[in-house]
């Protein structure tokens, strides 16, 4: 597998837009450019255009599919694999037990700094460009910055200490960077693009139907919100003044959406969040990548599928039984995980059916978000045995206007305060996911209990869901110190009551001795051959 110094060398740091897959039409029609520099590139308003148009290319062909957006996910205690089968670069991070030379893990560097070179390009020229007005540079320049602080806020959270690289020319003996480091240089990038990102898009390929397409500046301030969040957690630990920044950038996006500056709001149903209807209409999505399978084939269907199961499935993930015992009842946990699956035998049965003496190899839930409907163009329907074909268009989800309610309902806690408005958005949160307006959450909470609970919503939110780079649960669990307890539990493995008289309990062993290394996975042995500063 190329190593990302390997990728430097030999290919341009943008990409033709009709090699990759991109967010709508015009992103795919431009003109190719050949092998242009730096210094002759930007010559014309297209040209600027084509730059971000590679660079979302870049950035939704890091995104499509598993072994390229990650596999660090399977350490949450949400999500599980397959004990055996060809799932050995996702089973050593479900057992916190991950090798240097792990198949996958080369992957999820490198698409990172793919991103991070398309980035650069723009970062480092773009103000070249002769004739475009200084508010159309500084927006695709914001943009950049946006993607690069992404980029390397996923390095940080999954690798600690890792090279930064600002320029076009690649230092193969680049020093690592502490995580202190590498959060000011993303604190830096995001709050550039804070201010040069426009509130909303008007122009394709920026905008379509309405919705921003691009990165907008109230989807930055949500990602400064949650990067302020990990800055408080662990490692750096910088605690409530941190909590307090990230409230105030939560808070700055809910106030511009009742005061109509933005146009998000949460959907009424959460079946409707993951619905083929509301996929390129989603008004709570702050930021997305958009795909079209006629361009590239894009492989989410399947990968949450049993084996077993008669619509046919790779077996990748499956969802952990104590997070699923623990979710509560109601149309958000219908709408999370198949209320039934349909198994080869063509009947529908209970996520915990087996034979006796035991015949299946998985036993255990299924998630249900990223499936689409077997016709294109069509909702999933669970009990049609139709085979899911592989290659989806769903959009990828990396923020949502709930997630950015809890983070600040946590934020507020964790800082040690409570108020009306952090209870009333946690209540909007739990009142759609119950279906029912019950206001459950009450000001005269504790700040902890607060927090807890804001904590446990977004978890239940986006339970299962790693296509999303932001915020998924392993990630809230990471920066809150909790990947040793899970890791505990895993070694003790207890049986679980799933319904009365039926016991059920992972199937994936966790063995060993914790230690803080765990928290990270190590550097590709690949790459670590190339810079002697990984080793």
């Amino acid at each position: 597998m190329k190593t990302v110094y390997k990728y430097i060398r030999r290919i341009l740091p943008f990409v033709l837009a009709s090699l990759c897959l991109t967010s709508c039409n015009d992103f795919l029609t431009e003109d190719p450019k050949g092998q242009l520099t730096s210094e002759n590139f930007f010559s014309n308003k297209e040209d600027l255009d084509a730059s971000l148009t590679a660079l979302y290319s870049v950035i939704a062909g890091s995104q499509a599919s598993n072994n390229l957006c990650g596999t660090n996910f399977l350490v949450g205690d949400d999500i599980s694999t397959h004990p055996s089968s060809n799932k050995q670069p996702l089973r050593e991070h479900d057992q916190f037990d991950v090798k240097d030379n792990n198949s996958w893990l080369s992957s999820m560097w490198e698409q990172r700094f793919k991103v991070i070179k398309a980035a650069n390009f723009i970062i480092n020229n773009a103000r070249r460009t002769p004739d475009v007005s200084d508010d159309e540079i500084k927006a695709a320049i914001g943009q950049a910055r946006y993607w690069r602080a992404y980029s390397y806020f996923y390095l940080v959270t999954t690798w600690g200490k890792v090279p930064i690289m600002l320029e076009e020319e690649i230092n193969y003996n680049a020093p690592l960077k502490t995580e202190e480091e590498v959060y000011e240089l993303i604190i830096s990038d995001l709050k550039i693009a804070e201010t040069d990102c426009p509130i909303k898009y008007t122009k394709e390929p920026y905008a379509k139907n309405g919705f921003n397409i691009a990165v907008s500046r109230a989807a930055v301030k949500a990602t400064m919100a949650y990067v302020y969040m990990c800055m408080a957690g662990w490692p750096l630990n910088k605690g409530t003044e941190y909590y307090e920044l990230a409230a105030g950038k939560a808070k700055e996006v809910i106030d511009g959406t009742e005061n109509g500056t933005y146009d998000y709001k949460l959907l009424d149903e959460y079946s409707k969040v993951y619905s083929w209807e509301y996929n390129n209409k989603n008004t709570e999505l702050l930021l997305g990548i958009y795909y079209n399978r006629d361009q590239t084939n894009q492989a989410a269907p399947l990968t949450d599928f049993l084996q077993d199961m008669k619509q046919g499935g790779w077996g990748d993930t499956n969802g952990e039984i104590k997070f699923w015992k623990e979710f509560p009842e109601g149309p958000r946990k219908d709408a999370t995980y198949f209320p039934k699956i349909l198994l080869n035998d063509g009947e529908l049965h209970d996520w915990w059916y087996d034979t006796n003496p035991p015949s299946r190899e998985v036993v255990a839930p299924v998630f249900m978000k990223t499936v689409e409907g077997a016709v294109r163009g069509t909702e999933f329907d669970y009990t049609n045995p139709s085979l899911v074909n592989a290659a989806g268009e769903k959009t990828f989800q990396l923020i949502r206007l709930s997630q950015v309610y809890c983070w600040y309902a946590e934020a507020t806690g964790r800082s040690g305060q409570i108020n009306t408005k952090a209870v009333e958005v946690l209540n909007k949160v739990r009142n759609r996911a119950d279906g029912e307006e019950s206001d459950m959450y009450k000001a005269t909470m504790s700040p902890e209990e607060l927090a807890e609970a804001a904590y446990n919503e977004h978890g239940w939110e986006m339970a299962g869901y790693y296509w999303g780079g932001i915020a998924s649960r392993a990630r809230d669990m990471f920066r809150m110190y909790r990947y040793k307890d899970h890791f505990e539990y895993r070694k003790e493995n207890p049986e679980i009551e799933v319904a009365p008289g039926v016991k059920r309990k992972e199937i994936v062993p966790v063995t060993g001795t914790w230690d803080d290394s765990k928290m990270y996975v190590p550097y590709p042995y690949e790459d670590a051959i190339l810079n002697p500063n990984l080793k």
